[in-house]
C-alpha cells in the first residue's frame, strides 16, 4: 500500500512539474498564448494591484505589457500636469515645498519621455527584441521608478505644505505600483532569463584586459591645439568624432569665462553620429552650479587635471535644499563625458546631505576626476554610468543612488565624520527586484583620507548599508585597507532589507577584505568568478556598445 501511495505521489508530482514547465514555456516563448492575468500577477510585488491593472483584459504577456505601459504613460502625464498646476502659483507655497516640487517636475518630465520611448518600442516589438534595445528599455523603466522614488523622498522630507502632500502622495504611490507592474511584465516578456541573471558557466578570456588604450591626453592636445572636427589620436586607426570645440578660461583668453555659458552654446538634441561638443576648461576654481539638461547630449568636458580645474559649491540640506538639488554639478544629458576635473561640495559634515555631483545621464562616463564632499558626495542617480580612475572622498553614504554603475580602478577615501557617526561608502537605492541597477566597484583602492587616518580603529567604516529594500552592491578584486570594519556592512534600520538586499564580495585583498567575520544576513554573499562577471562593464552596463566611442580606457570583464 505504501509503495502504491508513493508511486501515485511521484506520478502526481511529475505531472504537476510537467504542467508547470509547459505553462512557463507558453508564457515565455509563445506570443500568441492567452494567459490569465492571475498567472502573471502572482509573482509581482503587489499581485492584487497587478490584477486591478489588467482587470477585464485577455491576451498574451506582450499584450499585457503594452496595456500596462500605456497606462503608465497616461498616469505620468497626469502627474506632470499636477506639478505644473502647483507651481503656477508658487507664492502660496513654502520655499522647501517649491524646491521639492521643482525636483518632481524635472523627474516627471523625464518619466514622460522615458515612457513615451518605451511605449513606442513595445508597440512595435516582435517576440524578441535586439539585446541593445531590450537593455535600453529595461534601463528606462528602471529609471522611471527611481525618478518617482526620488520625488517621493523629496516630498516626504522637504515639502511642508499638507495640501501638497495630501494631494500628491497617494497618486505618486499608485503610479509607482503601476510602473512596477510595467517593469515586471517587460522583463517577463522581453528580457531573457540569462540577461536578468547570467547562468554559471565558463568565463571567456580574450586576452585583452583593456578594450581601449588611453588616448584622452592625445584628444585633449589635439582639441586645444587644432580644433579639428575629427580628432585623430596617437593611433590613427582610432578617432573620436567631434562636432565643435570651445575653451573656457577665467582670464578671458578662451571662448567663454564660465562653464554654464559654454554649455548654453552647445547644440540641442544632437545624435551620437554628430560627434561630441568638447568644452575645454582651463585651470582655475569655478564657483558655479552647473546643470546639463536632457537636451544637451554628447558633451565632453575636459579639464586641466584633478585639483587644477575645480568646480565648487556648498548647497546642502541644512540650508534648505533637497538632496537632489544640492548638487554642485548635475547632468542628465545622454552620453556625457567628464575628464580631468575636480567636483566639490564644501558644505562640510555638519551640513549633512551635500552632493558634489548628481548624475542621471544615460551612458555617461567620468575619467580621472575627483569627487569631494562629506555626506552624499556622489549621487549616481539613474541609468547607466561608468567611472574610471576617479577619486571619491566622503563620510556617510558618500556613493549612493540607483543607477547601473561600475566604478573601475577608482580610489575611495573615507574622511573623518562628525563625532558619533560611522562611515558608509555606499548606500544603494534599488526599490524593485526587476530593476537592472546596482553599484559595482571593481579593482578599487580603499584607504583612509588624511584626516581619518590617525583615528582608524576608533571610527568605524563600512562598505555600505541598504538605503532601499533591494539594495545591490558588489566589490570585486579591490584593495581594502584596515579601516574597513570586520563586519563589512551596516544595517540601515534594524532588520530592514537584510533578506532582500544583494551585497557581495569577490577576490578582494588587503587587511579589510577578510570575510570571516562579515555579517550573517541572508542577502550577503561571498561569490565566485561566475557570479562576479555579471557585474562587469560588459555584462552589467552593456558597456562594450558605448564606452569605446569615448576613448576612455576600460576593462571589459574580470
Amino acid at each position: 500500500m505504501a509503495m502504491a501511495f508513493n508511486s501515485l505521489y511521484a506520478l502526481t508530482l511529475f505531472v504537476s512539474l510537467l504542467l508547470s514547465f509547459f505553462m512557463s514555456i507558453s508564457i515565455a516563448d509563445n506570443s500568441h498564448a492567452v494567459v490569465p492575468p492571475e498567472t502573471l500577477c502572482h509573482s509581482t510585488l503587489d499581485p492584487s494591484y497587478c490584477k486591478f491593472v489588467l482587470a477585464n483584459q485577455n491576451g498574451s504577456i506582450y499584450d499585457y505589457c503594452q496595456i500596462s505601459v500605456r497606462k503608465s504613460l497616461s498616469q505620468s502625464r497626469k502627474f506632470l500636469n499636477a506639478m505644473y498646476s502647483y507651481l503656477q502659483n508658487p507664492s502660496s507655497l513654502s520655499q522647501p515645498t517649491i524646491l521639492a516640487l521643482q525636483d518632481c517636475q524635472l523627474l516627471s518630465e523625464l518619466n514622460f519621455e522615458y515612457l513615451s520611448k518605451t511605449l513606442d518600442t513595445v508597440d512595435k516589438a516582435k517576440d524578441v527584441l535586439p539585446t541593445s534595445q531590450e537593455d535600453d528599455v529595461h534601463t528606462l523603466l528602471s529609471a522611471v521608478l527611481t525618478n518617482y522614488q526620488t520625488c517621493l523622498d523629496g516630498l516626504q522630507t522637504s515639502a511642508s505644505d499638507p495640501r501638497v502632500k495630501n494631494g500628491l502622495l497617494s497618486q505618486l504611490l499608485d503610479d509607482m505600483k503601476l510602473n512596477s507592474v510595467s517593469l515586471y511584465l517587460f522583463t517577463k516578456a522581453w528580457v531573457p532569463e540569462n540577461r536578468i541573471w547570467k547562468p554559471h558557466g565558463a568565463i571567456q578570456n580574450d586576452g585583452l584586459p583593456l578594450k581601449m588604450s588611453n588616448k584622452v591626453r592625445a584628444i585633449y592636445d589635439s582639441a586645444k591645439g587644432q580644433g579639428r572636427k575629427l580628432l585623430q589620436t596617437s593611433d590613427d586607426s582610432e578617432s573620436v568624432l567631434v562636432s565643435d570645440i570651445v575653451v573656457v578660461s577665467k582670464d578671458g583668453s578662451g571662448n567663454f569665462t564660465t562653464i554654464n555659458d559654454a554649455i548654453a552654446a552647445a547644440p540641442n538634441n544632437t545624435a551620437v553620429t554628430d560627434g561630441y561638443f568638447i568644452i575645454i576648461i582651463s585651470e582655475g576654481i569655478y564657483q558655479e552650479y552647473v546643470s546639463i539638461a536632457k537636451n544637451k547630449k554628447f558633451l565632453m568636458l575636459i579639464g586641466d587635471g584633478i585639483n587644477r580645474t575645480i568646480i565648487t559649491g556648498d548647497h546642502n540640506v541644512v540650508d534648505g535644499f533637497t538632496t537632489f538639488n544640492s548638487a554642485t554639478f548635475a547632468v542628465v544629458g545622454q552620453g556625457f563625458v567628464g575628464v580631468n576635473i575636480t567636483f566639490r561640495n564644501t558644505a562640510g559634515p555638519s551640513k549633512h546631505q551635500a552632493v558634489a555631483v548628481r548624475n542621471g545621464a544615460d551612458m555617461s562616463t567620468f575619467y580621472s576626476c575627483s569627487f569631494e564632499g562629506y555626506q552624499d558626495t556622489l549621487y549616481t542617480h539613474s541609468l547607466r554610468q561608468f567611472y574610471r580612475e576617479c577619486d571619491i572622498y566622503g563620510t556617510v553614504d558618500f556613493i549612493f543612488g540607483n543607477a547601473a554603475v561600475v566604478l573601475q580602478n577608482c580610489n575611495m577615501y573615507p574622511r573623518l565624520p562628525l563625532s558619533g557617526q560611522f562611515n558608509a561608502i555606499t548606500a544603494q537605492g534599488r526599490t524593485d527586484p526587476n530593476q537592472n541597477t546596482g553599484i559595482s566597484i571593481q579593482n578599487a583602492t580603499i584607504k583612509a583620507a588624511q584626516d581619518l587616518a590617525p583615528t582608524v580603529g576608533t571610527v568605524e567604516t563600512y562598505l555600505g548599508r541598504p538605503w532601499k529594500e533591494y539594495s545591490r552592491t558588489v566589490y570585486i578584486q579591490s584593495f581594502m585597507d584596515s579601516l574597513i570594519a570586520p563586519a563589512g556592512w551596516h544595517e540601515w534600520n534594524g532588520s530592514f532589507a537584510l533578506s532582500t538586499l544583494y551585497y557581495a564580495e569577490y577576490d578582494n585583498t588587503g587587511p579589510g577584505s577578510n570575510t570571516a567575520n562579515r555579517v550573517n544576513w541572508s542577502g550577503f554573499h561571498v561569490i565566485d568568478a561566475n557570479d562576479a562577471v555579471n557585474f562587469t562593464v560588459s555584462s552589467f552596463l552593456d558597456g562594450d556598445d558605448w564606452v569605446p566611442r569615448t576613448s576612455i580606457p576600460y576593462q571589459t570583464s574580470l
